[in-house]
């Protein structure tokens, strides 16, 4: 049986800013995985310049780490988001929103310092399947 993922916002809930419910239900899982923080490092090293490119890489890599396990995007329940700084939040959104295309897993975004100063992001994933 495959697990059954499904948004939920309650009723008087709060208003939320982008794509995200307020909890993500997670019926008859027969597997978990829980991605470590992916870094916006490409295979080859290399690190992108700019925000968007270090976000894409960031979800690159978290789309290999879901194929590894024989899970996609489909499958993520949860996803919480490191920012370097806030100034990269709406970026992040527009990254997101897009790379996930309708899908919504729970979500949390924090601010903070990133173990290496020259990432912008990383972002650590929960899926279930």
């Amino acid at each position: 049986m495959t697990a059954r993922i499904r948004p939920l916002t309650g009723d008087g809930s709060p208003p939320v800013e982008g794509a995200y419910p307020q909890a993500v239900e997670v019926a008859s899982p027969d597997r978990w995985l829980y991605l470590s923080g992916q870094i916006p490092v490409a295979p080859d090293g290399s690190l992108a310049a700019d925000f968007t490119g270090q976000c894409d890489q960031v979800w690159d890599n978290i789309e290999t780490q879901l194929a590894a396990a024989g899970m996609t995007l489909d499958n993520l329940v949860k996803v919480t988001t490191f920012l370097s700084d806030r100034r990269y939040a709406l970026e992040n959104r527009e990254v997101r929103v897009r790379r996930l295309a309708g899908r919504q897993p729970a979500l949390t975004v924090i601010v903070t310092g990133i173990f290496d100063e020259a990432w912008l992001v990383e972002i650590e994933a929960v899926a279930a399947a």
